[in-house]
């Protein structure tokens, strides 16, 4: 299994970016993907988290409302649509998969990762 990150950036505070988790080695309707954030001094923290196979999502309360987890259509793609970021949103971001979306969403629970992708939040 492979994952690969991309997408972050340096963005200012209230607007946009869609971070990718493309996957390889392992079919998406199987797992759950989930998406976890690292700031620096901090520990992980699991961010979102999907099963395609149920349409079941997760989203830890500071970002519902504002990220938006999805899968491509007939793909092997999980996406982060992150909206009105702020700069505590900040972070290496990272996708993991797990065979289910359980809360509270622990890395403990995931065994593949990817490299992460750094989200910058500042004007």
């Amino acid at each position: 299994v492979q994952l690969v990150e991309s997408g972050g950036g340096l963005v200012q505070p209230g607007g946009s970016l869609r971070l990718s988790c493309a996957a390889s080695g392992i079919t998406l309707g199987s797992v759950a993907i989930g998406w976890f954030r690292q700031a620096p001094g901090k520990e992980r923290e699991g961010v979102s988290c999907i099963r395609t196979s149920n349409g079941v999502t997760y989203y830890i309360d500071s970002v519902k409302g504002r990220f938006t987890i999805s899968t491509e259509r007939n793909g092997n793609t999980v996406f982060l649509q992150m909206n009105s970021l702020k700069p505590e949103d900040t972070a290496v971001y990272y996708c993991a998969t797990a065979p289910y979306c359980l809360v509270p969403q622990v890395e403990e629970d995931f065994d593949s990762w990817g490299q992460g992708t750094q989200v910058t939040v500042s004007s």
